[in-house]
């Protein structure tokens, strides 16, 4: 009961407190347990891997004695083909026995057991094997190129391994000079006898022992071992003087020899190290076997008598480690526990003080995150209203150009209107001059209209929610995207019920509406009749409007991130916000202020539907003054000269 209280209390109280709280002794109990781990486990992992580098000698010399037995077991062989008169006949002086030999050492193979037996011509020309009836026969072989006819043909005997270019199969290659005694001075060279031995027998049974073993001969090239994907890797890099060497003699037939991925950690003892070994990669299968083939290993290695090769024995430490990390453990956690049972007297005392002092600190923090969370909230509705104006200026800004064009003409118009008037004046033409200044008054009041509904989209709302009547909203954002529709040539269908009204903000409401018919626009762009569809309905305490046009719609991958700020399909210039992927983002944090959802889809004739869904006003909206102190409306509740443009019709 007393440890579990302990826990529990260490498990509430964090690091700071509890080394503030004891001082040195909690750093002490835990240099404590980890000194007797440490040495626990080093003590267990000395004994461990001295026992397993005695058990690896015993290994190395089994497996030593075994190779050497299997490979002396045919080195005579190709020294008792000097005793065969015929086979000195055919080498020494082109003898027609050619056939007979060839027989004679189709028999001897098959009894021997060995791959082939074949003799060359001092030229290093085959003239007699025993595969001499098999289509890959060695038969006419020009073989002088091997180091074993090399070293034959100087009059000592062969050792190599090699694989054949023939068949491609890999084997021990057993040289010996043939002399003709009685012919010629001095016993010269006339030919040479090999014999190919296989030792895939012997790799046989060692695939059934308890640790890996490999051969490597002088190149660091694995030849033998017990597991199959060792075979022809290299327990060293090759530089590329080596490889283009043994390109010339196809002393490996082209393999690649990738390493092997043999890794020294460090030495444990003479002839011993300790090694890690990877996995097998690029698409290569763990052969099941019944040692591991992958981990960390005590290698230990021997030379082989007689030849340039190199035996290694790959003993697994897995076991080592586990039974040192084991009783490492225990004597940690020994000693932590009777260290641990000395401090739970002191814990007691200070349980109660620290919860206290727990819940007073966690009062302060609730106290300061409120704090905190009130701060952060003005802020963010502070930064929303200016990134919501910075969005309005952005559509201001691309309605420019438009507005710019729809100045010009009047301006022209006021100047030639103008000057007429003085020259009709000057002739005392008082009633033509009349007319043209009635003009000029009518075009200056269109003019006026175009920039009071400019400025009135463009001031900084307060954001409080009145009563708006949404056709009138819908007819100022249709009025701003006038030249846009014109050019585009967009008939646009309107369908408002009587009496729909909604309790928002007029000016952000409509800046909503521009920023929708803006991006249907962009949606509708090289389509064929284009048709931009607005309406609105009351339904069950709500205002519906839909913005529905005829584009291409809206892919399924964009849905669940239509309104995720900087998230955008359009180019880098084109639309309000320059392609940014925040102008929908804007819309619906507008829309989520008047309470209410902005939610998209495809409609089900084709193209994009945006739906607003805010709250219904019970009353119809009333004037009111502008900051300038004259009466005027704000920007929902303006109206726009009634325009009917010619793509445009109402529905």
């Amino acid at each position: 009961m007393m440890l579990r209280r302990f826990l529990v209390s260490v498990r509430r109280m964090s690091l700071a407190r509890l080394l503030r709280r004891f001082g040195l002794l909690l750093p002490g109990l835990a240099v404590l347990a980890l000194a007797a781990g440490a040495v626990d486990y080093r003590v267990s992992e000395a004994m461990g891997l001295a026992e397993l580098q005695q058990t690896g000698h015993h290994r190395l010399d089994l497996y030593g004695a075994s190779l050497e037995r299997e490979i002396d077991k045919y080195a005579y062989f190709p020294a008792t083909l000097d005793l065969e008169r015929d086979v000195l006949d055919l080498v020494a002086r082109g003898a027609p026995v050619a056939q007979a030999v060839n027989l004679y050492l189709e028999r001897l193979n098959q009894r021997a057991g060995t791959l082939s037996i074949y003799v060359l011509d001092r030229r290093g020309h085959v003239v007699a094997t025993s595969n001499w009836n098999r289509p890959d026969s060695f038969m006419g072989e020009d073989l002088s190129y091997r180091p074993y006819f090399i070293e034959a043909a100087n009059g000592r005997p062969g050792r190599f391994f090699g694989v054949g270019t023939t068949r491609g199969e890999p084997g021990y290659y057993l040289s010996s000079p043939l002399t003709d005694n009685g012919e010629t001075v001095g016993g010269e060279t006339v030919g040479v006898a090999v014999v190919k031995v296989s030792l895939e027998q012997l790799e046989q049974s060692w695939t059934t022992v308890e640790a890996p073993v490999l051969v490597t001969d002088e190149n660091g090239v694995v030849i033998l071992a017990s597991v199959p994907s060792w075979k022809f890797t290299t327990i060293r890099p090759l530089d590329e003087g080596t490889r283009r060497q043994f390109e010339r003699t196809l002393q490996y037939n082209a393999r690649p020899l990738p390493p092997l991925g043999l890794v020294p950690v460090r030495t444990v003892g003479s002839g011993a190290d300790l090694v890690t070994l990877a996995r097998p990669s690029h698409g290569v299968v763990e052969e099941a076997t019944v040692f591991p083939v992958s981990g960390t290993f005590l290698a230990q290695t021997a030379p082989l008598r007689g030849t340039g090769w190199t035996l290694t024995v790959l003993s697994p430490v897995k076991q080592v480690s586990s039974m040192a990390w084991t009783r490492a453990a225990l004597a940690a956690i020994g000693s932590a526990f009777v260290a641990i049972l000395l401090v739970l007297w002191n814990l007691r005392r200070l349980h109660l003080r620290d919860r206290l002092r727990a819940r007073e600190a966690l009062q302060r923090a609730h106290d300061e995150l409120e704090r905190k969370v009130e701060e952060r909230t003005r802020t963010l509705r502070a930064a929303q209203d200016e990134l919501v104006h910075a969005g309005k200026l952005a559509v201001i800004g691309q309605l420019s150009a438009g507005l710019a064009h729809e100045l010009n003409q009047p301006l022209a118009a006021l100047r030639t209107l103008s000057g007429n008037a003085v020259k009709f004046m000057q002739r005392g033409n008082l009633e033509a001059a009349q007319g043209n200044l009635d003009r000029i008054g009518q075009l200056v009041d269109g003019m006026g209209t175009l920039t009071s509904q400019l400025k009135s989209f463009a001031r900084k709302s307060s954001g409080a929610p009145r009563p708006v009547a949404v056709r009138t909203c819908a007819d100022n954002a249709l009025f701003l995207l006038d030249q846009r529709l014109r050019r585009a040539g967009v008939r646009v269908e309107l369908e408002f019920g009587d009496g729909v009204v909604a309790l928002c903000d007029p000016n952000r409401l409509e800046q909503v509406l521009v920023n929708l018919i803006a991006n249907a626009l962009d949606a509708m762009d090289g389509c064929r009749d284009p048709l931009l569809r607005l309406s609105g309905r009351r339904e069950d305490g709500r205002v519906l409007i839909e913005v529905r046009d005829t584009g291409t719609g809206l892919p399924d991958e964009v849905l669940p991130r239509l309104f995720e700020p900087f998230f955008t399909t359009k180019d880098s210039g084109k639309g309000p916000g320059g392609g940014l992927g925040l102008g929908l983002a804007i819309s619906a944090g507008i829309v989520r202020d008047f309470g209410g959802t902005l939610a998209g889809s495809n409609a089900p004739g084709g193209g994009a539907v945006f739906t607003v869904n805010i709250p219904a006003a019970p009353a119809a909206p009333d004037p009111a003054p502008d900051s300038d102190g004259e009466e005027a409306r704000p920007a929902g509740d303006v109206e726009c000269p009634k325009f009917s443009p010619k793509p445009c019709r109402e529905a």
